[in-house]
């Protein structure tokens, strides 16, 4: 079971709040129980412009990947034959390859992977990883609270890596009984894959009793 950090020393201003770029507010920590906090009151942590100030995010609309929606290819189906998919057996290893400074939009910082690799240890953040012949190819992180997942970043070395990651953590949500897969922002990728946008009101009443509510564990 996860470990609840110390409580943080922070209040976030409501959701609502946010200006229209998304915008709640700009600093406190990402200490483990801050990191909670926000997450289980609608909001998502993200530096400004690259920068290392850490800008708390609300979007309106919210993006959100059905778990009853995941588009998978025949493509994909082929691709997951030949991968192997491993639950936090490589936590760092995926969170660097998000990280890679050579991405288009790389935004996730050293104190960002510090940050998730102590949520990690408390049992909160997760990857899922895809193997090829002993290889990690692809794969996710993101942070799971009650039946609330939150999808951070993914990242593919191989032909349909990530989506595979995707397609398995798809699966094991369904069968823990997660209800909402959060994935932030629904970009022409995610899109694709089945993610669609809701608004915030929406998002919020479904986040309040996802995050109070006990599912399966995780890994």
């Amino acid at each position: 079971m996860p470990v609840e950090p110390p409580a943080s020393r922070w209040a976030f201003p409501p959701p609502d709040d946010a200006d229209d770029n998304g915008v709640v507010g700009v600093g406190a920590d990402l200490e483990p129980g801050t990191l909670l906090a926000a997450y289980r009151s609608g909001l998502f942590p993200m530096p400004v412009s690259r920068g290392r100030r850490i800008a708390w995010w609300s979007p309106d609309p919210r993006g959100v990947l059905p778990l009853d929606g995941l588009r998978v290819t025949r493509s994909m189906r082929q691709s997951a034959k030949r991968y192997d998919i491993r639950v936090d057996t490589a936590f760092v290893e995926v969170m660097a390859a998000c990280a890679d400074p050579d991405r288009d939009g790389a935004w996730i910082t050293a104190d960002i992977r510090a940050a998730y690799l102590r949520l990690h240890r408390l049992g909160w953040a997760h990857s899922i990883e895809t193997w090829d012949e002993g290889r990690l190819v692809g794969g996710l992180y993101g942070v799971h609270i009650g039946r609330f997942f939150a999808g951070e970043s993914m990242f593919h070395h191989a032909r349909d890596a990530s989506k595979v990651a995707l397609m398995a953590l798809v699966e094991r949500l369904r069968s823990i009984d997660v209800a909402l897969l959060d994935v932030q922002w629904t970009t022409p990728h995610l899109a694709s894959l089945g993610a669609v946008d809701i608004p915030r009101r929406r998002y919020l009443e479904l986040l309040e009793p996802a995050v109070a509510q006990p599912s399966g564990t995780f890994a």
